[in-house]
């Protein structure tokens, strides 16, 4: 009798089981919905749920980064560097692939206490090879800059890529990867990252009409080794057409600047200062990456061609560019991979399980020096070391020596030498050689803790 009980009880469970995953479910405004059971797993850290039945997928992507920088070996002259401390990101992320035809992400800095947008996407991927996306993210310019900062080899990207090289913009793109070719196109707009930015769009619109501007950016990248596992060769190449932009200060004025150590030293050595007149600049590099097993190395060359408008005050033509080249060997074994949907380099695979150590190298030159703007020039050397500690935990040592002409004074806020009387001096024209060296060097020392899960 009891085990016909049991078995009775078993078949009304397993039916009202049924019954309930069959009746209908409604959402907060009384529609009948569409349900699905998820699996909730754990990937690599990474908390993702996703519905064995369906294409259904959503996972958290959060990153914290925590720098401590110091600073020495400047010029008496110079203007002194503090060192200091930052939580240099602090994102959060949430990413879902709604079904094998739509994605979605949502993705925000909170580092420091500023709340900063940077990605928001709607993305297409019902076409094999092909992406179409809308929304807020980077233009597929540049290597490093596409890079995610999780996965650089040092903890700043070089200074030529933040100077001149387009980060995320609202916009139109076009992808297209399979095998040895990435291609990809698009049409972007002003950038939208946090409320100063949208408080110049909203005036420039109001105020006086102006468009938002646009700009036209297309990449090729070659990859020839696109069969093997162990190695990579990306050979790319990226142009950008681009008019001035309402999320800018000032409308219609060209600037380019950089820092040339950490976002720890606020000073900005390199600068062109609010250029009057701007029209439209042409943008374009050629970049070269690969690696095999534990060696990756990567460079590019950058430059920005201005134009400005007949009647600006200084009508002629101006050309800024720069160039890094930098490699990472990983010490006890450990693969360096490629990423072939991104046409970038991602996260290792370590040698021991302990994790793995990667020593690396860099040299990078920028110049912000053409005609008669002088907005400085530099070269720095840097040597790293990384820990990639488990598939989340990652710590990072940058030693860094930054070598600044006489003309990188940071829109004539900071000393670059000393003239005549021996007094220290922002005008370049007047810094006296024989007293001393022109322009600001120094060396840093820099660690970083990051954790992502």
């Amino acid at each position: 009798m009891r085990k016909l009980i049991s078995a009775i009880a078993i078949v009304l469970l397993t039916a009202s089981a049924a019954f309930a995953q069959k009746a209908p479910k409604y959402n907060q405004y009384g529609v009948a919905v569409q349900s699905d059971v998820l699996d909730v797993e754990a990937q690599d850290g990474i908390l993702v749920m996703a519905s064995p039945n369906s294409k259904y997928k959503m996972w958290f992507d959060i990153r914290v980064q925590a720098d401590v920088a110091g600073f020495f070996g400047a010029p008496s002259y110079a203007d002194k560097i503090g060192n200091g401390v930052s939580i240099r990101r602090a994102r959060f992320a949430v990413k879902g692939q709604i079904d094998e035809n739509w994605y979605g992400e949502f993705d925000m800095d909170l580092a420091n206490g500023l709340v900063e947008l940077k990605d928001a996407i709607v993305r297409f991927t019902g076409v094999p090879n092909l992406e179409l996306q809308i929304g807020n993210f980077k233009e597929n310019f540049s290597i490093q800059r596409n890079t995610t900062s999780r996965y650089l080899q040092f903890m700043e990207r070089p200074m030529v890529c933040s100077a001149l090289t387009p980060s995320r913009h609202f916009g139109f793109n076009a992808k297209y990867a399979k095998d040895w070719l990435w291609a990809s196109a698009g049409i972007f707009g002003p950038e939208i990252a946090g409320a100063e930015e949208w408080q110049y769009i909203a005036d420039n619109n109001k105020d006086f009409g102006y468009n938002a501007g646009m700009s036209l950016t297309g990449k090729v990248v070659f990859r020839p080794l696109y069969k093997l596992d162990n190695a990579s060769l990306h050979i790319g190449a990226a142009a950008s057409y681009r008019t001035p932009k309402a999320s800018a200060e000032k409308f219609g004025y060209y600037r380019a600047s950089a820092r040339n150590s950490t976002s720890i030293n606020r000073k900005k050595y390199l600068d062109t200062s609010d250029l009057a007149g701007y029209d439209h600049n042409l943008l374009w590099t050629v970049e070269l990456a690969g690696h095999y097993k534990g060696l990756r190395y990567e460079a590019a060359y950058v430059q920005d061609n201005v134009s400005f408008k007949a009647d600006a005050e200084d009508p002629t033509a101006k050309m800024f560019n720069g160039w890094y080249a930098q490699a990472g060997y990983l010490l006890f074994g450990g693969t360096q991979r490629y990423d072939a949907n991104g046409g970038k380099y991602t996260k290792i695979k370590p040698g021991k399980k302990w994790g793995d150590i990667e020593l690396c190298a860099r040299y990078e030159y920028c110049n912000l020096n053409s005609g008669n703007v002088f907005g400085g020039s530099a070269e720095a050397y840097t040597v790293g070391l990384n820990y990639w500690v488990t598939n989340n935990v990652k710590m990072q040592i940058n030693y860094q020596y930054n070598n600044n002409d006489r003309y990188a004074n940071g829109k004539n806020k900071l000393f670059v030498g000393l003239d005549e009387s021996g007094a220290p001096t922002k005008d370049y024209a007047k810094v006296v050689t024989a007293k001393g060296k022109a322009g600001v060097d120094y060396h840093m020392i820099a660690v970083r803790f990051e954790i992502d899960f």
